[in-house]
């Protein structure tokens, strides 16, 4: 499996823009902190980039959601670290491993990072720090489907959650373009 490959099953599965920007966002956050342990970037950008494969197709079926996913990978036989934590990220199993943590925390901050940009001065990713995320993360009604205790969870990653913001806002910022922010 490499990213060119991915590439395609995102071609083949995933019809929403928007839906593809926020996999990219993921990819960038995961290989973003994998470096910061020291772990393989390339499948935890992987990881990242194809964790959401099946949400349009399991959208009336949200029970299936991931294991839709994980049979795609299987045929391509995917590590099985990246299929458990794409399990684990939709709760079909619990965290164990440090991807597993990170993917679950991952996945929330987002698009709550994109829910900032979209409020911030000319809806830009540049206009935003962690400072301004964090005045929005205490606003209950702003950004409702970011689930702050799936992103508080970066904790069991050893992070707070101002150096987790950090991160995902930093990766964010350097793929920009290619989400529109």
């Amino acid at each position: 499996m490499d990213r060119n490959r991915a590439m395609e099953l995102i071609g083949e599965h995933v019809k929403s823009p928007n839906l593809k920007k926020h996999m990219l966002a993921a990819e960038a956050v995961m290989r973003a902190l994998a470096r910061r342990f020291g772990e393989d970037e390339e499948l935890w950008g992987l990881t990242g980039l194809l964790h959401d494969l099946d949400v349009e197709e399991t959208e009336k079926t949200p029970e299936r959601h991931g294991y839709v996913t994980v049979e795609y990978l299987k045929q391509e036989d995917a590590p099985v670290e990246m299929l458990n934590a794409i399990l684990a990220h939709s709760g079909k199993v619990c965290c164990t491993t440090l991807m597993d943590k990170a993917l679950f925390a991952a996945d929330p901050l987002t698009g709550f990072i994109v829910a900032c940009a979209l409020v911030a001065s000319g809806r830009k990713l540049s206009n935003i720090d962690v400072k301004f995320a964090t005045r929005r993360m205490k606003e209950k009604r702003f950004a409702m489907g970011a689930d702050r205790e799936q992103m508080q969870s970066c904790t069991g990653l050893g992070l707070t959650l101002a150096e987790f913001t950090q991160i995902g806002i930093d990766a964010m910022q350097g793929i920009h373009s290619e989400l529109g922010l």
